[in-house]
């Protein structure tokens, strides 16, 4: 029987060093994995090297590291350094990330985003396995890459998928998806197409989760993650494509006129409820549930409420 996961997103609020009890408490709260990510705050993989010490039973994951702002040996030496110093706990989750961020913020053009994708995983699948590497690949060239750390056993690789073709490619090359942004019936049109790559991939999502607080307040706070997120093109595609152009037009209508205001006025409380977590703390696990139910394998917590994170992780725990 597949062990049941129940994931957090870390580190959470607050300086690094402060986290390492909560961290170590994680398995006995019935937490099996802590996964990280790499946007604007603290690097992917230091958080997950010191929770491999703090908390040695964990699983550990980035979701996700950009293919863009690393070169393509770097982050193969990256994820094979992670996977020695936790051998067989570590996943390493890969994506396109945004325009914003690959190229706003990192000054790195964000050209062919699905060929840059499939090219880093396909180069991931053999240096990992300790391969040499010469190869001319659509979106970068390798010569003579050869590995000097392989750890054993290679970590898995997913892949950031939104949309089909992305998702077929993870389940085709990779071993399996992460997906964000979704309602849990959203699952149900997302995974359909991993597992036409592949069965028994797994699906990992990071899920938003705002516990204990009021309804208003809660969907105050959710307006303003969807709008900051929703009017990047990448997401914006993913909700016109599972259908929400006409639940979004009107906030990226007033967007676009530079009425931010209006935009946030303008996101429905139904479309906030789907894709936000929010209310007391068991029915927020409940509505998690409801996305393993539809097909996520892992499900990733990730805390966007104000307030104490370590009351939050423990009221979460699944035990």
């Amino acid at each position: 029987m597949t062990e049941k996961r129940w994931g957090l997103t870390v580190p959470l609020a607050g300086p690094l060093p402060q986290q390492r009890e909560l961290i170590a408490a994680l398995p006995d709260l019935g937490y099996t994995d802590v996964w990280s990510s790499e946007v604007n705050g603290t690097d992917a993989f230091t958080p997950l090297a010191l929770a491999s010490v703090w908390a040695p039973q964990l699983r550990l994951g980035t979701a996700i590291v950009p293919v863009y702002t690393r070169g393509p040996a770097t982050l193969a030496m990256s994820a094979a350094t992670m996977a020695e110093a936790a051998p067989g706990r570590f996943v390493l989750g890969i994506g396109t990330s945004s325009n914003v961020i690959v190229e706003k913020w990192n000054g790195v053009p964000f050209d062919e985003p699905y060929k840059r994708a499939r090219d880093t995983l396909r180069f991931l699948n053999a240096a990992l396995r300790g391969e040499k590497v010469t190869h001319e690949y659509d979106t970068f060239t390798i010569e003579g890459f050869a590995p000097a750390t392989v750890a054993d056993p290679p970590p898995p690789v997913l892949l950031a998928a939104l949309r089909p073709s992305m998702l077929r490619l993870a389940g085709r090359e990779g071993d399996g998806a992460i997906v964000n942004w979704l309602s849990a019936d959203d699952v149900r049109t997302v995974v359909p197409h991993v597992h036409a790559g592949g069965e028994g991939k797994e699906i990992a999502a990071r899920i938003f989760v705002l516990p204990g607080l009021d309804a208003d307040t809660s969907r105050a706070i959710g307006r303003r993650m969807i709008a900051a997120y929703m009017t990047v093109p990448v997401y914006r595609a993913f909700h016109e494509w599972l259908g929400r152009t006409d639940e979004f037009a009107g906030m990226w209508k007033s967007w676009e006129e530079g009425d931010r205001k209006g935009a946030l006025d303008a996101i429905p409380d139904r479309v906030v409820d789907e894709l936000i977590v929010h209310g007391p703390p068991e029915q927020c696990r409940e509505h998690i549930e409801r996305y393993v139910d539809a097909g996520v394998t892992t499900p990733v917590i990730a805390l966007t409420a104000p307030g104490d994170p370590a009351e939050m992780v423990r009221a979460l725990a699944p035990r």
